[in-house]
């Protein structure tokens, strides 16, 4: 199977590389010329232009936006490389009525999409075993096992219908956004205490108040590093999708609209492309104390 993937960020790149080594055939393609010099140094095929490719089997979209996935469906000759059968596997983060849109688009130029939004951070990635909530044609979810089977531990099939993967995932990134924002808060609040924000931590952990984003993000807050694994301004993308959506649906978010209302805060501060728990450093600050990472 000939497979090319599209983004080699951290999650673009743990896929990648996790294809390679079950024996796809695999293209890394990225515009930044680092990724693809590692790539092409640690598995062979890496590469910025669409000429040094043939033909593809399965086009996995690693992308920032929903933006740049339509630009690499529609502004390059990425399409024109699909294989009869083909199929385009979509894994970013976009609006489920774009996803139907794309699945749309696709379908009518005669090839297979997959909506397969991901969750598990750069490290299930790296390791092959990130969680994808996908939903398209069972023929195409078929065809295109063996990349799910080589970058993922948790294929969750939501059925043929387009949308339906970027729903469940909107749910997903609604709560995750929400959840990181509390443990920033709850941490800062803690500071403000004076209290062991390491032990805070780990009794927390034991406690009804835990969960996925505190125990993940937590340790980032208690040890001041905010090297970016997932940054703040990914979480102004996610959390605007969550509430562009709900409006358009009449549905009332006051948590996710607070929550995003810190992340953006949080980026204009200069914080965009620090990791997303970084957003302490703004809570911190308008009250008047100090946490860990925080310049004097």
């Amino acid at each position: 199977m000939n497979v090319v993937v599209v983004g080699l960020g951290s999650m673009g790149y743990g896929a990648a590389s996790n294809c390679a080594k079950a024996g796809l055939n695999t293209w890394g393609f990225d515009l930044n010329p680092g990724a693809v010099e590692r790539f092409t140094a640690e598995y062979g095929q890496g590469t910025s232009s669409w000429d040094d490719i043939e033909t593809i089997d399965a086009l996995v979209l690693f992308v920032v936006n929903a933006q740049q996935a339509q630009s690499v469906l529609f502004d390059s000759p990425a399409m024109t490389k699909l294989a009869h059968g083909a199929a385009v596997i979509n894994c970013v983060t976009i609006p489920p009525s774009k996803a139907v849109e794309l699945a749309e688009k696709v379908s009518a130029a005669g090839f297979g999409y997959i909506d397969a939004p991901v969750s598990g951070g750069a490290a299930k990635a790296a390791s092959g075993d990130m969680s994808i909530m996908a939903s398209g044609a069972a023929e195409t979810m078929a065809n295109i096992k063996p990349v799910f089977d080589a970058i993922s531990a948790n294929v969750f099939d939501l059925g043929s219908e387009p949308g339906n993967g970027s729903r469940m995932k909107l749910i997903n990134q609604l709560l995750a956004g929400v959840h990181i924002a509390s443990t920033a808060e709850a941490l800062n609040m803690a500071a403000s205490y004076d209290m062991d924000l390491q032990q805070v931590f780990e009794i927390i952990t034991k406690c009804a108040g835990n969960s996925w984003m505190w125990e993940n993000r937590g340790p980032h807050i208690v040890n001041g590093d905010y090297t970016p694994l997932s940054t703040v301004d990914i979480f102004v993308k996610d959390m605007g999708i969550v509430t562009d959506e709900a409006s358009l649906k009449g549905v009332e978010t006051p948590l996710s609209k607070t929550a995003l209302a810190l992340y953006k805060e949080a980026s204009q501060s200069g914080l965009g492309l620090e990791d997303d728990s970084a957003i302490v450093k703004i809570l911190a600050e308008k009250s008047g104390i100090k946490v860990p990472g925080m310049k004097s």
